[in-house]
């Protein structure tokens, strides 16, 4: 028991390794030769658990091999678009001006109803409301609505807007965030003033605080179910 004990725990930060090292981006694109990639570390980091007489190193130079093909294959897509469509796929394009692509769907074996039920997903339950619609290389599909069917935006109605930045946290279960607090603009004795002014006098008593598009600070506290926003902006 101690041994299953001792290489799960190691097996698990080398897992944790191998995927940090693989990179957010590997992550979420999840192409068919990635997703064999993570089902085959998956597999080699659970014989070693089950079978106590599978050797460990074994085991771990196989994930690292796999990782030293990931990140091989990774960088040479890079260099070659080829390489790339060969690995990780092509975009297919399904619709073009309104107009399905009964060629490609047939190629992607797709039916009509599996191209509506992707279109509903994505926000466009008609179809005649579709200019383009791309299946990605991951599996996703991509909706482009006809120019009549896009929602008006303060460009189209001249209107000017000021440029908006990014919310951040800036408590959260109590925990600071002093490198986001530099970012929104805020400063500490600015921010404990806004907390102080409405009864907080612990950022302990907080539960979430954030800046929003326009650097407000809301806060949720802990034990209420209260919150509330500023009226300033940094």
């Amino acid at each position: 028991m101690l041994i299953i004990l001792i290489r799960t725990i190691v097996l698990y930060f080398i897992i944790l390794f191998v995927m940090r090292v693989m990179g957010k981006a590997e992550l979420s694109k999840m192409s068919p030769f990635q997703m064999i990639v993570s089902f085959m570390i998956a597999e080699l980091a659970a014989m070693p658990i089950e079978s106590p007489d599978i050797s460990m190193i074994s085991g771990v130079t196989a994930i690292f091999t796999l990782l030293f093909l990931q990140v091989l294959i990774s960088l040479l897509s890079i260099k070659s678009e080829r390489l790339k469509n060969l690995f990780s796929g092509s975009p297919s394009v399904l619709i073009e001006k309104g107009k399905i692509n009964k060629k490609e769907m047939k190629r992607l074996r797709l039916t009509i109803s599996d191209l509506l039920e992707a279109l509903r997903i994505g926000g466009s339950p008609s179809l005649s409301s579709v200019e383009y619609a791309v299946m990605e290389s991951n599996g996703n599909l991509s909706i482009i609505q006809k120019a009549q069917e896009k929602p008006l935006t303060p460009a189209d109605l001249s209107i000017a807007k000021s440029p908006e930045s990014m919310p951040l946290v800036l408590i959260s279960d109590g925990n600071f965030y002093p490198q986001n607090l530099q970012v929104s603009g805020w400063t500490e004795t600015q921010m404990d003033s806004e907390l102080l002014a409405r009864g907080v006098t612990s950022r302990s008593e907080v539960f979430f605080a954030f800046c929003d598009e326009q650097s407000r600070l809301h806060v949720f506290l802990t034990d209420s179910s209260d919150v509330f926003a500023t009226e300033v902006s940094r």
